[in-house]
Formats: structure tokens, C-alpha cells, sequence
């Protein structure tokens, strides 16, 4: 039964039947369907509507009737108003349960696909600080909460953390986060105490004015640390005491760098870096291979769980040590180097070209000799002209950004006619709409969803498609 209250409309015994993307939770009453802040698949709850389009509505548990025994505690204090780890509110083997029905839904609704070779999804290793990098920004619009102890007089309105979901000028000041190993933590919080003792001003997200825009903290499985801080406008001085207290206070630092950038906007990818202190680079290792990790370069943020990832995907290919392999969307080319050692030879495609100078320097730190990387446009690059030159792969990886493939990138593929396709993907619905045009040619042989990022709703997926044989008349 609805009542009306104000503004707001009143359904008592809601069942949470189902989680969505955003961590709300999923429930029905009558033909409306309900996101529900914080609701849990098994919860039993009476909800407030705040805002109701034509077929569904998104609401707030105002009592529960019964707990999911899914529920668990969150373990972050800043969990409810961070929009990093949504589901932290519920169990993790939960947690894999929903994302492994993520992937059948997006594979059977959009792909249609048999899923006969779905296999269960990968846990992760490690469930909090399984981060590498993580980037804070600097803002004097600080996200208020209700935990915060506001008199006139002791609004300190300076914050360095996480933007707050929806509201791209509102800072999430974090004391705490769970994502990144120490001394993560220690850092940022030792740089914010530095900044607000001697009064450096943090930046106006609107009007674009302070000195101090962003921070960001990489880490790796060697031990390596790499620390740059991205300052407004070029104050030598400023500059020069602020980074040098940081090198002091950790010594440990392997590569502090800093940034000036005068844009609007927070892309790092055409700014000068500058080394204040130790290497302009760390580096990462994996089954043996070192990768030499600079500030702009790409490399998965869940290292240990990557080594897990690229060890599907290798084992999905079945190399026997004579393929001609493709890998499209490279990047660093992580994934290439990886396989070189079990193939004929790799030839790395991707978009950046400064991407692909690290997959080239990756490759001769390893003494790798069997990779060819080219830069470009992925639809311009995989053309006809380009296979005649290299030769036809017996493999394709292909591991595209969120967005998928491009149409003609898809057309190719079915134009080439690789005997396998590895497609790896950190989103099921576009690569669901993938693999139904690759189905025209193939086959979906092996699916296994791997958990990257514990406590999000984020999961990837690697699918083996094999080339369909077609009988000659």
C-alpha cells in the first residue's frame, strides 16, 4: 500500500530482488520498478520515493523489515557519500555472485550466447588496498557531511580526496581510504597538513584559481613508489618547499615529480613532467617481466590480479609457439610482452603513441625481440594493406576501453578471419554487442568473468571465440 507524505511517496514491504550498476539496489512495487539507495539482494524494507520518472523510480529505506544475509558492515568511514566502493555494504562472495550475473545477463540478452563454456568468476586475492594508483584533487569546495562539527567560526571548507558523485565542483575530504596499500595515506594526509599549516591555497573547480589541483600516488609490486603533485600556475618558491618536504618526509619516494597545469581541465597526457627528486619512472614486474611505468603511462590498477587476468587470457589462446599474434588496444603493451615468449611474434596496435613508445621500451627491457607496435587510429590502422604487410594472425587479443570496439574495427575482425579471438573487456554490455556481430563468423567457446576491483560493480571478462568452419559446396 502507497501513501503520499509531502512530496514524497510512502511503499512499506519492499523486496530488494536484485542490485543495479550504481549499488541501489532493485526492487518492484507493482509495475514500478525501484532503485533503492543502499538496498541489498534479501533485504525487506519500507522505502520513500524522492524522484519518480514513467517506468521506474529511485527511492530511500526509511525501515527495514528484514536484513539480507548478504548485508555486511562497511568498513570505510567515508562508504555512503565516496562513490568508489559501492558495494562495500555487502558480502563479497555476493559481490561475485552479482557480477558473474552481470556477465550471463549481458551475454544472453545481448549476445544471445550459449553460455555452456561460462566458467565461475575469479576472486581477488586481495580485497582492500589492491589499488596501484589512485589520484586525489585538491578543492576549497569541500563536500560537507554529517559528521562534520560545523560552528561559523570552524568551516574549514579545504579538502583533498575524491570528487562526490554527480557534483564535479564538490570534494569528499578523505581521512582514510582502503584502496591503496600504505604509506598512501600517510601522504596525502601529511601533504593536506603541510598545504593548510602554510596556507597554500587549494583550487576553485569553478573559477579555476589556487595553486594546488591534484595529487597522485602510484605504488607497485616491487616496492617502488611514484608521487606527483600537479600545482596550478608556476610559483617556484611554493613549488620548491612543498616538494621538498615531501621528499623529506619520505625518503622512500622513488620518483617525485610534479606538474604545472594551467588547462581547465585535469588531463596530464600533454604536460611537461618534472623530476624534483629520484627516477621519472618506477617499475612494475610480472612472471618475470619488468614494465617501466611512467606518470602518464597506462598499466592495470590491480596488479597482482592483472598477473591473474593475462594468464586467462594466455591460456584461452592455447599458443602452440607458431602463432602470428594480434593485439589490439595494446596500450603499454603488457599483454603482448606477456605472450611473446609462447608465440611466433606479436604486432601491438593503439591509439596513443606515447603508449606505444612504453610497449616498445618494454620490450627491450625485457629482451623481448619478437614484438612490432604501431600507432593509430584502431578502424585506420587493421586495414587490408596492413595484414598483406604482416601477415594474417592466428590470434587476435583484442582488449578495448568501456566503450567496445568501433564498428569497423568489428568488420575487420570479420573480414580477417583470425582462427581465434581472445576478447578481453572491463564492460559485458559492449562487449556483449560485440560478440553478436562476431557471431556471424564465430563461435563463443570458453567465458571467464575475473574480479578486478573488490566492492565496485565493476567487473571484466575474457571470451575465447573460434573462427566457425563453412562447408565448400
Amino acid at each position: 500500500m502507497r501513501r503520499n507524505c509531502g512530496s514524497e511517496t510512502l511503499i512499506p514491504d519492499v523486496e530488494i530482488i536484485d542490485i543495479a550498476e550504481e549499488g541501489k539496489g532493485v526492487g518492484k512495487a507493482s509495475d514500478l520498478v525501484l532503485f533503492i539507495d543502499k538496498g541489498v539482494p534479501g533485504d525487506m524494507v519500507d522505502v520513500s520515493v524522492y524522484r519518480k520518472k514513467k517506468n521506474f523510480a529511485e527511492a530511500k529505506i526509511t525501515g527495514f523489515k528484514r536484513l539480507s544475509s548478504h548485508r555486511t558492515e562497511p568498513f570505510c568511514q567515508h562508504f555512503g557519500v565516496c562513490g568508489g566502493c559501492k558495494w562495500q555494504h555487502m558480502t563479497y562472495g555476493a559481490q561475485l555472485q552479482y557480477k558473474q550475473k552481470s556477465v550471463t545477463d549481458a551475454l544472453t540478452r545481448l549476445a544471445k550466447t550459449d553460455l555452456t563454456g561460462l566458467e565461475p568468476i575469479l576472486p581477488s586475492a586481495e580485497t582492500q588496498f589492491y589499488r596501484n594508483k589512485l589520484e586525489f584533487t585538491f578543492s576549497n569546495k569541500r563536500w560537507l557531511t554529517g559528521a562534520d562539527d560545523i560552528t561559523p567560526d570552524s568551516i574549514d571548507m579545504n579538502a583533498l580526496g575524491f570528487h562526490v558523485p554527480l557534483r564535479f565542483d564538490k570534494i569528499l575530504d578523505i581521512e582514510k581510504c582502503w584502496l591503496q596499500a600504505d604509506p598512501s595515506n600517510e601522504i596525502r594526509n601529511k601533504i593536506r597538513q603541510y598545504a593548510l599549516v602554510n596556507q597554500l591555497s587549494f583550487y576553485d573547480l569553478r573559477n579555476h584559481e589556487g595553486a594546488l589541483r591534484n595529487l597522485i600516488i602510484r605504488t607497485s609490486s616491487t616496492g617502488e613508489l611514484m608521487v606527483i603533485v600537479v600545482f596550478a600556475y608556476a610559483d617556484d618558491e611554493l613549488i620548491n618547499d612543498l616538494m621538498e618536504y615531501v621528499k623529506q618526509e619520505f625518503p622512500q619516494i622513488t620518483s617525485l615529480l610534479y606538474i604545472c597545469n594551467q588547462k581547465k581541465n585535469d588531463t596530464i597526457f600533454d604536460q611537461e613532467i618534472h623530476v624534483y627528486a629520484g627516477r621519472d619512472h618506477i617499475f612494475e614486474e610480472m612472471q618475470g617481466l619488468r614494465f617501466k611505468i611512467g606518470p602518464k603511462s597506462f598499466y592495470q590498477t590491480n596488479s597482482r590480479q592483472a598477473h591473474e587476468l593475462y594468464k586467462i587470457a594466455h591460456d584461452f589462446a592455447g599458443f602452440t609457439g607458431n602463432e602470428l599474434v594480434y593485439d589490439l588496444y595494446t596500450g603499454a603493451g603488457t599483454i603482448a610482452n606477456f605472450v611473446a615468449r609462447s608465440v611466433k611474434k606479436v604486432i601491438g596496435v593503439e591509439y596513443v603513441p606515447s603508449a606505444i613508445e612504453d610497449a616498445k621500451i618494454n620490450s627491450t627491457i625485457n629482451h623481448i625481440d619478437n614484438t612490432e607496435f604501431y600507432a593509430g587510429d584502431m578502424k585506420d590502422v587493421l586495414t587490408a594493406g596492413f595484414m598483406n604487410q604482416h601477415g594474417k594472425p592466428d590470434v587476435v587479443i583484442t582488449d578495448p576501453p568501456r566503450a567496445g570496439m568501433h564498428a569497423d574495427v568489428v568488420s575487420r575482425l570479420l573480414e580477417m578471419e583470425a582462427p581465434k579471438i581472445v576478447y578481453v573487456s572491463c564492460n559485458a554490455a559492449t562487449q556483449a554487442r560485440d560478440i553478436a556481430l562476431l557471431k556471424e563468423k564465430y563461435d563463443v567457446k570458453r567465458i571467464r568473468p575475473v574480479d578486478m576491483f573488490p566492492h565496485t560493480q565493476h567487473v571484466e571478462n575474457v571470451v575465447l571465440l573460434t573462427l566457425r568452419m563453412v562447408e565448400q559446396n
